[in-house]
């Protein structure tokens, strides 16, 4: 079973920077079974929307609303996939949900963390 934990969500100030981590664990867990890695956000009433993925073979890509601003990474020895924010605007508040996609399509998702943009 693939568990994720993310952390690194909080209340940031228009124009500034926030870094959310995405921790993978769990007994059978191996990087070599997942695909794709990625981030998705989701506000109130509103479908869940991509952010940010990479996948295995290191391809990056990103939602229009975040291109420049937001980078996505990850550290393999850690099972850790990374979301660098910067130039955080109102409009990024939401739910901030890590994603594992498996070859076989299956996904797994954490529990999410809040991220609040307001001054």
């Amino acid at each position: 079973q693939v568990q994720l934990v993310e952390s690194g969500g909080g209340l940031a100030r228009p124009g500034g920077s926030l870094r959310l981590s995405c921790a993978a664990s769990g007994g059978i867990y191996s990087l070599a079974i997942i695909n794709v890695m990625g981030w998705y956000r989701q506000t109130p009433g509103k479908q869940r929307d991509l952010v940010a993925t990479i996948t295995q073979d290191g391809t990056i890509a990103y939602a229009d609303s975040v291109k420049g601003r937001f980078t996505i990474s990850r550290d393999s020895a850690k099972k850790t996939v990374y979301l660098q924010m910067s130039s955080l605007k109102p409009e990024d508040t939401a739910v901030y949900y890590c994603n594992h996609r498996d070859f076989g399509g299956n996904d797994y998702w954490g529990q999410g963390t809040q991220v609040t943009v307001s001054s």
